[in-house]
């Protein structure tokens, strides 16, 4: 009784702490924004940030909860993000409310990233380790491949497709909204910070509401010992793919919000570099940790644009940076030192 008394606080309290801490951020940021002492370059990045934050969130599900290895979290952004482009653009004269149209795309871009999770999964997660790492990496390559030769446009007469060559003649008035290497043209931007908060707080709640769920310790089960989860009755495969799907869902969601956030945007853009990128958020951020990934995405995105006055030199910078975190984060002593200082605190809260 009493250890489940115990883990129930100290999930509560991870829980207040990530959520609090978000909220914080959120009325910091809005405050500097409303008195003006915020630059234009901080500004712009604030809803690419929360949309790594919240692909971070859900590749960290996969990779630090579930103990599947995923290259391919950015394949599932472009599926996201091409998918929210085409509803953007066939509900433009539809619905003209900027606010409906945005939760319409996050909401299709989420589905269709989770279906393309789920179709994936059937042969990937028959794999493990390095195996499944690289045909995920392969797989979001061919993703971005697929959509870097799609053409889509809409007219009176409804929504045309082609591949490879663009072959649609559209009637007078039509658009065309994916233009196969040249991506998204003329998309018209409606993503906000506030949608990103709301995204991101959306996407805490559903993880942590997994995480500490029958379906969460099935999960666990299957991460730490996989003959003895079947032992007990535990369906491996399909709790395996409730992960991936879900990850791959929120992928979806973060690439919605991100490609509404620009007027044009190319497949190439979420390439193997975004999944490693992602990757790096997620690691340096702490397995199974949503506190840490939430911070850890957040500087590691601004930091770059930090660095920009520094020119030719602050990639170099960037690049120590990382190393010096990774060094931190993994050195023994200081898990040690932290841990002691954890177990004072609770003596003294005791």
């Amino acid at each position: 009784m009493k250890l489940l008394k115990s883990l129930f606080n100290q999930h509560t309290r991870s829980r207040t702490v990530t959520f609090a801490l978000v909220i914080a951020a959120y009325f910091a940021v809005t405050a500097l924004k409303a008195s003006g002492n915020m630059t234009r370059m901080v500004s712009s990045l604030l809803v690419p940030v929360c949309c790594y934050i919240v692909a971070a969130i859900g590749l960290n599900l996969n990779v630090g909860f579930s103990g599947e290895l995923n290259l391919g979290q950015a394949g599932f952004m472009s599926v996201g993000g091409f998918t929210a482009a085409i509803v953007n653009g066939l509900t433009l004269s539809v619905i003209p409310n900027d606010i409906i149209r945005l939760i319409l795309c996050i909401i299709a871009g989420a589905i269709m990233a989770g279906f393309v999770g789920w179709l994936i999964s059937i042969p990937v997660l028959k794999l493990e380790g390095d195996y499944l790492a690289i045909v995920t990496l392969a797989f979001g390559q061919i993703i971005m491949s697929l959509i870097n030769n799609l053409y889509v446009g809409v007219d009176s007469a409804g929504i045309h497709f082609a591949f490879m060559t663009n072959t649609l003649s559209l009637q007078e008035g039509g658009k065309m909204i994916v233009s196969g290497p040249m991506g998204v043209t003329g998309n018209t931007m409606i993503s906000s910070f506030t949608a990103g908060f709301v995204l991101i707080l959306i996407s805490l709640f559903i993880v942590f509401n997994l995480m500490y769920s029958k379906e969460g310790r099935a999960i666990q089960a299957c991460r730490d010992n996989k003959i003895a989860a079947e032992t007990v009755g535990i369906k491996v495969s399909s709790t395996k793919t409730l992960a991936f799907v879900l990850s791959s869902a929120l992928g979806g969601a973060a690439g919605a919000l991100y490609m509404m956030n620009y007027s044009s945007v190319a497949a190439t853009k979420f390439d193997f570099n975004t999944s490693i990128l992602i990757l790096v958020y997620v690691v340096l951020g702490g397995l199974g940790n949503m506190t840490g990934t939430v911070i850890a995405t957040t500087v590691l995105v601004m930091l770059p644009e930090m660095l920009r006055f520094l020119s030719s030199y602050r990639m170099l910078v960037y690049a120590i940076v990382l190393i010096v975190m990774m060094i931190i984060t993994n050195n023994e002593k200081v898990l040690s030192a932290t841990e002691s200082f954890r177990r004072k605190m609770k003596k003294k809260g005791a």
